[in-house]
């Protein structure tokens, strides 16, 4: 291939290639126009969706606790990073498709070239960190051309993908047991939740993939960045679906966020810890990751 060429684009609906199998987790890579996107798969199950009334920090908008069963779908290894984001925000539309708003090409605020960013060793650009300051509506944009060119169906999350998949078959308040740690997640350590100890605060996004991974082989679901899914806000789970599909009842209002931030308490970054915020709104502590769903109906139809 010449220098400087880009190899052609697999057409839409190829298989997307097998990045890696280890122990229970498969990750799968979405590779088109210069788009890299680990995919990891999140086995189909029940769980149990919410918290206990004991669990330090609960809130009645965490309850009432109740099963949900999921079909299998895939999840993007960790929140969309600058890079990524920037790739697709430079697609321009071809035949058959359609934008329908525009994407800005740095929207982020941690980023080295405006000085905000105080970069990690190592750390050569923040290509590799979250993507922030992006609303609700603008990684809907973003799926939808993910959808378009590859033939599949890209969204956000829902809540109870988003919580199944963090807790990977855990019921602690964390992926990760009882407590968090400056040394497996980005958050405001300089608090402490049950019997943590206090660690290092930040102050800013970390690179993508900088801490372990959950059971299934998802990186960066407690802290970070905020990560937007597809559901409406509702006060409690009353009424909520037990298929896993987001819960959508009207048009507009708030939409959902989970996992905290890196300037959030750890209490905040708990597994069934929700949020809200109007739609339109976009804050240099809020990112996201995508779902793939199976072929044919959509799950969040």
């Amino acid at each position: 291939m010449a220098p400087g060429k880009r190899s052609a684009s697999p057409a839409p609906g190829a298989p997307l290639q097998l990045l890696r199998w280890r122990g229970r987790t498969q990750v799968f890579v979405e590779r088109i126009d210069g788009l890299a996107l680990p995919m990891v798969r999140i086995p189909a199950g029940t769980f149990w969706m919410g918290s206990p009334d004991g669990e330090e920090g609960r809130s009645k908008r965490e309850g009432p606790m109740r099963q949900v069963r999921l079909g299998e779908f895939l999840m993007s290894q960790t929140p969309i990073t600058q890079a990524q984001w920037r790739e697709v925000a430079a697609w321009k539309e071809r035949e058959g498709e359609k934008w329908e708003r525009e994407l800005r090409a740095n929207p982020s605020y941690f980023v080295a070239t405006k000085g905000q960013a105080r970069l990690f060793k190592d750390e050569a650009s923040t290509d590799g960190r979250p993507v922030e300051q992006v609303s609700w509506e603008d990684p809907i944009e973003f799926c939808s051309r993910l959808s378009q060119r590859t033939g599949r169906t890209y969204t956000l999350p829902s809540e109870a993908q988003w919580e199944y998949a963090c807790r990977a078959g855990t019921t602690t308040p964390f992926a990760f047991g009882e407590t968090l740690t400056d040394e497996l997640a980005n958050y405001r350590a300089s608090s402490t939740y049950g019997k943590g100890p206090k660690g290092a605060y930040r102050k800013q996004t970390t690179p993508v993939g900088m801490f372990p991974a959950n059971g299934w082989g998802l990186k960066d679901m407690h802290g970070n960045v905020w990560e937007w899914c597809l559901d409406q806000w509702h006060e409690s789970y009353e009424g909520a679906p037990e298929d896993g599909s987001a819960w959508l009842t009207e048009e507009g209002g708030n939409r959902l966020l989970r996992g905290g931030s890196w300037r959030s308490d750890p209490g905040l970054c708990r597994s069934a810890f929700r949020f809200l915020l109007l739609p339109d709104l976009a804050l240099y502590s809020i990112g996201f990751r995508v779902v793939c769903l199976p072929q044919g109906p959509s799950l969040n139809a």
